[in-house]
């Protein structure tokens, strides 16, 4: 498959028809798990607040994965673009490999977390029985979710996005239609309570993989992948986790704010901790959604440095930053102007959903700003600058909003962790612009040494 139209093509219709069909297929993965809580919500709020508790570990599941898959991605993209494809081959197999690894040592790990991490937030028997119960059966089957990320983030790199929408939205929507028929016992299946959730979120995503391996299987990933092979080009395993790392761990630490929070939270009652985990939720429709469009240019990024197009590379990004702010702008509307209806689709808990509006509007107000972090972020992974981006989600998720929701909680109670959101992203979006300014200095300099002389 040839891959120079990522060079070639003009640079918007070019991130766009990467983007949408990413965008696409977050939108639709947004809307299962908004139909996951909602099913879950119908259980009874404490359900739903289990799995408030249990997001951070399954965060941590996917950081990993997504993380080391756009490594693999990153790594893929620039091989291809060098013109190296033996390397791009040896890449691809060594990602699907590790991935395994990766895989049994988190379920594992995990496993035996569970219940000792959802007591340090709950003492209610209840919540933490449902907790226990889902997130055993999600850890356990996480290899299915693991391997099939390497997958979509390696058709991703050789520009097949089409096939990463169709199949992740084949498994969202097998996940959608089963989560009522397993939580409720609807025609042949047995009422499974939470469970069901669980089971319906593992067979979603075994929907996904096998599509991808069917795939694969019939040449259309257009990448030779043995794992034998993998292992033979292990020393390709450096340039891999050096965006991999990083990114997993700009993955993971929604996971560590989350718990932290929920930590804070927990000083003043449940309902903030149950708030905070609906707004989770909502959020994905606005930042998967950006978070396409940033998969959409990261093998666009790193093809066209691979291949030396500078220019190109900052055309992207500013084409990528105009769509991210779009998609924030229409965030920004909606929990202005409808939050109590978004709050409701949670909860019928009037106090709850007063407190909820009030927590959407106030956080809404860093929406537009962020779109600067997130482009910035997923650029500079696409020029292998993982350390780069990494500090941009450290300060995004620690380094400012933690000690911001910490001080203005003192001052504001509950209304004080929310505050901390749009402070954290007008700060880290300054930073985010001069960082990634200073890197693209860099790698003119790089590229173009003869023009630095003059």
């Amino acid at each position: 498959m040839d891959q120079s139209f990522m060079k070639t093509r003009p640079v918007l219709p070019l991130v766009v028809s990467m983007s949408m069909p990413m965008v696409l297929s977050m939108l639709v993965n947004a809307l299962y798990n908004i139909v996951d809580s909602f099913f879950i919500a119908k259980i009874s709020e404490n359900a739903m607040t289990a799995l408030s508790l249990v997001f951070p570990l399954q965060n941590i599941i996917g950081a990993v994965c997504i993380g080391f898959g756009v490594g693999v991605n990153a790594a893929v993209a620039f091989y291809l673009g060098a013109q190296r494809k033996k390397d791009a081959d040896g890449a691809a197999s060594l990602g699907v490999l590790l991935s395994l690894v990766h895989a049994v040592f988190l379920t594992v790990l995990l496993s035996l977390a569970v219940k000792p991490f959802l007591s340090s937030f709950t003492g209610d028997p209840e919540v933490l029985d449902y907790g226990v119960r889902y997130a055993r059966i999600v850890i356990l089957f996480s290899v299915i979710n693991q391997v099939s990320l390497v997958y979509e983030k390696l058709f991703q790199a050789i520009g097949s996005m089409k096939v990463s929408m169709v199949s992740m939205m084949a498994g969202c929507i097998a996940n959608i239609i089963l989560d009522p028929l397993m939580i409720f016992g609807i025609g042949p299946f047995p009422a499974m309570s939470i469970e069901g959730a669980a089971y319906a979120t593992i067979l979603g995503q075994a929907v996904t993989l096998e599509i991808y391996l069917v795939l694969w299987g019939k040449g259309k990933l257009h990448l030779h992948i043995s794992l034998r092979d993998g292992w033979s080009k292990r020393q390709l395993a450096g340039r891999i986790y050096n965006v991999g790392i990083p990114a997993s761990l700009n993955q993971a630490l929604p996971s560590v704010l989350i718990s932290m929070l929920n930590g804070i939270l927990a000083g003043y009652s449940q309902t903030g901790i149950l708030i905070l985990g609906i707004y989770y939720k909502l959020q994905t429709f606005i930042y998967l959604t950006a978070n396409g469009i940033v998969q959409g240019i990261r093998p666009l990024v790193a093809y066209n440095y691979g291949a030396g197009e500078e220019k190109r590379v900052s055309s992207i990004f500013r084409t990528a930053l105009c769509m991210a702010l779009a998609v924030m702008g229409v965030g920004t509307v909606i929990c202005l102007l409808a939050p109590e209806w978004c709050m409701g689709l949670f909860t019928e808990n009037p106090e709850t959903i007063r407190q909820g509006a009030a927590a959407l509007r106030i956080i809404s107000a860093g929406f537009l700003v962020s779109a600067v972090s997130v482009t910035a972020a997923g650029t500079l992974e696409g020029l292998g600058r993982g350390g780069d981006s990494f500090i941009i989600s450290l300060l995004r998720y620690l380094a400012v909003i933690l000690p911001a929701a910490y001080i203005l909680s003192g001052i504001f109670g509950v209304n004080g962790v929310w505050m901390a959101f749009p402070v954290s992203e007008c700060i880290t979006a300054g930073i985010s612009a001069l960082l990634y300014r200073a890197v693209r200095g860099k790698l003119r300099r790089e590229l173009h040494p003869q023009e630095d002389r003059k």
